[in-house]
Formats: structure tokens, C-alpha cells, sequence
């Protein structure tokens, strides 16, 4: 077998089934839209009752290692012939999702602040992806109310490469600030027939609103205003320059606000991401490394700011400096 230590680089992309889901299943009765803050506050009460109402099997994880998404089993409390909770069972094997979850994350998006939740079951031994980069996950997703699984896909390897059409940002929100929050794997092993196992990889479960999920859209298997559970794999991942323009697509969130598409020097209507002439001054941005390595963010003018943002600093007088 052959042995390689986990280098990112450009393999299958994640989600690929969630991004596949269509937003037009005109089988689903149309709710209009909602309040974004009120539905969040509904959204909370009902996730909370969920965590509080559900556990999982603690005790599986305590001997052995990669473990994976398929391992964690989500089970109900029982309850009594008048329908109230029972206590938790075999709480040695057992823990409450209330008590296993990190504290709630909080986030403002779409003008609303929301609070998510998340089962980090491993942290994983790699490195971080960012937020725009492609990621290969093993995953499953399901409603809250019902546990009926949407979309899972559990052979990540059966999916052919597909450039880098499927990144973090281009998926539901949740995901997004997730998915950077967990490591990849320490490393993987390509055995002789082409099969790739891994070794200490990210594997959690997120619990999120609707809002930071399809909210309103209309996707097949999800009802509107559902909240999701996801649980999950996080293998690979690969950093990504959209634009190819030598500026990896994270360093263009220039605001940092973990949002690319609203970040546009020019202001020409195309995000610097996806903008080979980010300021605008007719030299494509790749040309403005002027020192040659490879990174034109560190080449500054003279007053101080990077000469691919600056529509002052052109080739012309570049060159006179």
C-alpha cells in the first residue's frame, strides 16, 4: 500500500447531494415568509427541547478510534403511558445531547441573531479548511421533527472530482461556519485497490435553525422552516483560488465577515474573488506580484496598500518605482 501524509488538494467536493437538493419541489404546500427574528426564537425553543429531549450513545466512543458519522446513533427518551420524559437510560453508555453540545454559537446573519449547536465528537488531526474552501465530508442529514434522513452520502470516494465547483461557502450557511470550526484528517492511506481510509478525521453533529439553513426555500425532502441535523466526516480539503488570480479566495473576504461575494474593490459588480483585476486598473491582479513570489498581497505601493488594490499603483508607474 501506499502512504501519504494529508497535503490538501483538490479532491471530491462536499455536499455534493445537499447542493444537488432543488429549490422548486412544488409538491410542499407554500408558506409565505416569516419573520426572520420570530421564526429564530420559535426555531431556538424547538432546537433546545430537542437537545434536552435526545441522546446520543456517549459511551461507543470511548475505545477505539475513527469512529464515523454512522456510528452515532440520536435515540429519543423514553416516556410514560401519559406521555412525559422518562430519565435517561444506561446514562453510563448514554449522554444528553443538552449536556454533550458545545455552548450555543451565535451568529448576526441576514440582519438576525442566531444561535446554533454542535456535538464535536472529534476535533480530527489536520488542518482547518476556510470557509471557501472544497472539503470532502462523509455526512447525513435529517429534519428535526421527524429524524427522516433528507440526503446522506457515505462513500465519499465514489464521487469523481469535479474541479472546484462545490465549496464551503456555496452550501447552506450552517456549513459555512461549521466546517472551518473542525480539523481534517491527520493523514489517509491509499491501498493497493485504490481504496483511501483515514486516520484522526473531524466528526461531529450540528444542529441548526432553519435560518441558517433553507429557511423558506422550497427543497425536496425538507419542509419550509425546518431545522437540520447533520452529522459528518470532515476528511480533506483543498484552499482554492477561484479567479486564479494568485490571492487564495479566503484573503479576498477583505472585511471579514465571512462573506467573499460582497467584497469589491472596483466596484465593477464582480467580487474580488472572482475578479482577475481586482482594483480595477487594467493590470490583471496576478501580474501585480511584482517580486515574483507567487503573492501579490505582499507587494505594497507607496502609500501603504497592496498594489492589487490600488487603482493608483499601474504597471506604469510600478515600473518607475
Amino acid at each position: 500500500m501506499k502512504i501519504k501524509s494529508l497535503i490538501p488538494f483538490l479532491l471530491v467536493l462536499f455536499v455534493v447531494g445537499i447542493i444537488a437538493c432543488t429549490p422548486d419541489d412544488n409538491s410542499q404546500e407554500f408558506v409565505p415568509e416569516r419573520d426572520r427574528t420570530e421564526q429564530q426564537l420559535a426555531d431556538k425553543d424547538s432546537l433546545l427541547q430537542y437537545l434536552s429531549t435526545h441522546y446520543y450513545n456517549s459511551g461507543f466512543f470511548e475505545t477505539g478510534t475513527n469512529h464515523r458519522y454512522s456510528d452515532i446513533i440520536i435515540s429519543e427518551l423514553p416516556k410514560d403511558d401519559d406521555d412525559n420524559y422518562l430519565p435517561l437510560p444506561n446514562p453510563e453508555s448514554n449522554t444528553l445531547l443538552i449536556d454533550a453540545i458545545d455552548d450555543p454559537y451565535q451568529v448576526e446573519f441576514a440582519d438576525t441573531d442566531y444561535e446554533y449547536y454542535v456535538l464535536r465528537i472529534n476535533q480530527g488531526g489536520g488542518a482547518s479548511p476556510a470557509f471557501t474552501d472544497a472539503v470532502r465530508v462523509r455526512y447525513e442529514g435529517s429534519l428535526v421533527t421527524s429524524a427522516s434522513v433528507f440526503d446522506e452520502q457515505s462513500s465519499p470516494a465514489d464521487v469523481p472530482l469535479q474541479g472546484d465547483g462545490f465549496t464551503v461557502f456555496g452550501t447552506i450557511e450552517g456549513w459555512k461556519l461549521i466546517m472551518p470550526t473542525f480539523n481534517t484528517a491527520e493523514n489517509f492511506v491509499i491501498e493497493d485497490d485504490g481504496q483511501v481510509t483515514y486516520d484522526n478525521y473531524g466528526l461531529g453533529v450540528m444542529f441548526l435553525p432553519s435560518g441558517l439553513a433553507y429557511y423558506s426555500n422550497f427543497v425536496t425532502g425538507i419542509p419550509q422552516y425546518s431545522n437540520l441535523v447533520f452529522k459528518f466526516d470532515l476528511l480533506q480539503y483543498e484552499v482554492i483560488d477561484h479567479d486564479n488570480d494568485l490571492v487564495l479566495s479566503f484573503i479576498e473576504d477583505l472585511d471579514g465577515d465571512g462573506n467573499v461575494s460582497n467584497d469589491d474593490t472596483d466596484e465593477d459588480g464582480i467580487p474580488n474573488f472572482l475578479d482577475i483585476d481586482d482594483d480595477g486598473d487594467g493590470v490583471i491582479t496576478r501580474f501585480e506580484d511584482i517580486d515574483g513570489d507567487g503573492d501579490p498581497t505582499n507587494d505594497i505601493g507607496m502609500n501603504g496598500i497592496p498594489k492589487y488594490l490600488d487603482p493608483e499603483e499601474t504597471e506604469s508607474n510600478q515600473d518607475e518605482n
